[in-house]
């Protein structure tokens, strides 16, 4: 009788024949993620076997092809490939930092308006330092399941913070700040730029120990007037904001890459809450498609 006792959650599995390692997990109702829905077209439901690697049948083409690319070791198989002939223990390598939802990206709406509205709004780019090198050679549902997991960090620190994500590109975020007070309201949209710095830090080890490389991400705020309105072809338009403020937020995100830091606002937000914040470097720099030099701010922490 093949047995398989899964971890980390220990649920000890009667194996069916023919059944593979995610399938028994699914029929006992053992969460285990499939990003490809169990095809050996990622590699996100991988398990290192603990005990019992003899009990395991040898890998078919599909898993092999994969293996080769990852370099996975001997004892590192692919639960949707895997079939087992005796008592088998192993361990889950990818599990959800917390819950993901795979089927859809709620984006938070406000009210809608057609012709277009002014505003003044914090608008903040997130984007993901190096992220070609850090996909290249990576299966690409295991690229979905890493960025999912980024926007995962990113949208619930913008969501705790009263933000909302305006939208998403390629392997980074726009995201709006614009409840309350300029000055209460510019402190939180500080605070969120942190946080999220702290949430994909934390994820680093995790990342390591899946793909062995890991990420940094960058972030620019800036505070200035944008026009709100819906955009697209009739029937497919979508609600978003233009301005020149949105256009320099994001070369302000990627100045970061100049400055060698991971957090700059303009002078427009640091004005607001500059004595709230911990200060690193000024630094004076001319933006690519703007006139002259803008002075831009590093935000290294809150002042308690």
């Amino acid at each position: 009788m093949s047995t398989l006792l899964l971890f980390p959650k220990p649920d000890e599995i009667e194996m069916l024949e023919g059944e593979s390692i995610l399938q028994a997990a699914i029929r006992a109702n053992v969460p285990m993620t499939h990003m490809c829905g169990g095809v050996a077209r990622c590699s996100t439901c991988r398990v290192k076997v603990l005990e019992g690697l003899e009990n395991c049948q040898p890998r078919n083409a599909e898993e092999q092809e994969v293996a080769e690319i990852l370099k996975f070791p001997p004892d590192i198989r692919l639960a949707c490939q895997t079939r087992v002939t005796g008592r088998v223990k192993v361990r889950q390598l990818v599990t959800e930092v917390e819950p993901l939802d795979w089927d859809a990206i709620f984006i938070k709406g406000i009210d809608p308006c057609a012709m277009g509205e002014e505003n003044q709004v914090f608008i903040m780019f997130g984007d993901i330092q190096g992220f070609t090198p850090f996909a290249e050679n990576m299966l690409p549902y295991d690229v979905i399941y890493v960025l999912n997991l980024f926007f995962q960090q990113v949208g619930q620190v913008i969501d705790k913070y009263q933000g909302r994500i305006d939208a998403y590109m390629g392997d980074g975020v726009m995201a709006l700040f614009e409840n309350g007070e300029p000055e209460i309201c510019g402190l939180s949209a500080v605070k969120a730029g942190l946080e999220i710095l702290e949430a994909v830090e934390g994820i680093q080890d995790y990342l390591e120990e899946l793909y062995h490389r890991s990420f940094k991400v960058r972030i620019g705020l800036h505070y200035g007037q944008v026009v709100a309105g819906k955009l697209g072809f009739p029937g497919n338009k979508k609600l978003t904001v233009v301005g020149d403020a949105v256009n320099l937020a994001n070369r302000i995100e990627a100045a970061n890459k100049r400055a060698g830091t991971q957090f700059l606002v303009s002078a427009e937000t640091y004005r607001l809450v500059e004595s709230q914040v911990e200060m690193g470097q000024k630094v004076k720099l001319s933006l690519p498609g703007k006139s002259g030099e803008y002075t831009l701010y590093e935000i290294k922490g809150i002042i308690s």
